[in-house]
């Protein structure tokens, strides 16, 4: 029996990494800044008809008392630059929705809608935020002044994930703990210097203009499908610094609504966005040891224990399966219903394991190609990383 008993160590070591090893980010201030700078929100959009609406419109009750609102239509097709315009700009100081221009050769799509939001903005301080997100009231005012108490050059934030359907409850915490076991302390690579252990929320990223500007603007991540992790990884081996902070109260994104769009989008960037965090020489050993440990950590024990209650391997498989598989219905459980979801859907963990595993393994197939809003890209070559 103490043979079984050891070999149930990696799935104990798991929740004891997190508990030791990860810091999640401190909350944002409470209160308003003490100076309010005008700050320019940017929302790129691209057939965005079921988000647009509520997006401009949790923005445009924002209590900060200065700023303006730019929605760049990036061309689309379901009458998203309309229902933006519809919401009014509330107490922003203006609402523009820009009709987007073609889109230029070597640029993917998001770039080139938040540049040309940017190039049009005349606020000091930059908001680029998604079209899928919700702001409270307080949030940009909170993320102001959380930019002024740790003097960041780039502010982002980590809010609530919206989960609504089945699929987005069983396969988002899977997607969300493999980002916290390779993002475990974020504030501290970037406090060190540890560019490739930084990574920002793409959903809110806020920069003073200057720096903004500086860096090339979006220009230097014009062919990044993970803009939001290389705008990062540029901050911090720029010497600049970037925070995030913690808004689960006040910020809200809904980034998927069926398994198509899970699987869509994560596939777009999970390879090639995570082997850019990696050094060059570890990169061909990412995808056969993730799948590797993946496989064994959440799908063998589960197989395993059906095996022994069926009679196999005899009661040392028994003692095994069911430690490991205890073990990973404590950890899947707690994360998920942190996430707001049902704790019921932790139990449902060898599904959203297996369906990340093969949203992995198919990001790993198409490599540099991408599909992503009725677009094609080629990615650029791994060899041209740093």
């Amino acid at each position: 029996m103490i043979l079984p008993l050891l070999l149930t160590l990696p799935w104990l070591a798991v929740p004891a990494f997190l508990a030791l090893r990860a810091r999640m980010p401190r909350e944002l201030p409470a209160g308003p800044p003490a100076r309010s700078p005008l700050v320019s929100v940017v929302i790129p959009a691209r057939n965005e008809a079921v988000n647009i609406a509520t997006c401009v419109g949790s923005l445009a009750a924002s209590t900060y008392s200065s700023f303006e609102i730019l929605v760049v239509d990036d061309r689309s097709e379901d009458g998203t630059a309309e229902l933006a315009r519809a919401v009014g700009p509330g107490s922003a100081r203006g609402l523009r929705v820009i009709e987007g221009a073609p889109l230029p050769e070597g640029w993917l799509g998001k770039p080139w809608a938040c540049a040309q939001g940017a190039r049009a903005a005349v606020g000091e301080v930059l908001l680029f935020t998604d079209a899928d997100t919700v702001h409270g009231p307080d949030l940009l005012g909170r993320a102001v002044a959380a930019m002024e108490e740790d003097r960041a050059d780039l502010l982002t934030v980590v809010g609530r994930q919206i989960m609504g359907s089945f699929w987005e409850r069983v396969v988002q915490p899977q997607m969300f703990l493999t980002l916290i076991f390779r993002f475990f302390d974020v504030e501290r690579a970037a406090a060190t210097g540890r560019w490739r252990g930084a990574i920002a929320n793409g959903q809110f990223l806020l920069f003073r203009r200057e720096v903004y500007e500086r860096l090339g603007g979006h220009a230097a991540v014009k062919d990044e499908v993970a803009e939001d992790l290389v705008f990062a990884q540029i901050v911090v081996r720029s010497g600049r610094r970037l925070c995030l902070r913690m808004a689960e109260t006040a910020f809200a994104t809904r980034m998927y609504r069926s398994l198509g769009e899970i699987v869509a989008g994560w596939s777009k960037n999970f390879i090639m966005g995570g082997l850019a965090t990696m050094p060059p020489r570890l990169r061909p050993l990412v995808v056969p040891v993730s799948t590797v440990a993946g496989a064994t950590l959440w799908l063998v024990p589960p197989v395993a224990l059906v095996a022994a209650l069926g009679g196999v391997g005899g009661e040392g498989l028994l003692a095994w399966a069911l430690v490991t598989v205890a073990a990973s219905l404590v950890l899947w459980t707690n994360l998920t219903r942190s996430m707001g979801a049902p704790l019921a859907y932790g139990l449902l963990y060898p599904l959203g394991a297996a369906v990340g595993m093969a949203i992995f393994l198919l990001s790993w197939w198409r490599g540099r190609r991408v599909v992503w809003k009725g677009r094609s890209y080629v990615l650029r070559a791994l060899s041209e990383r740093p």
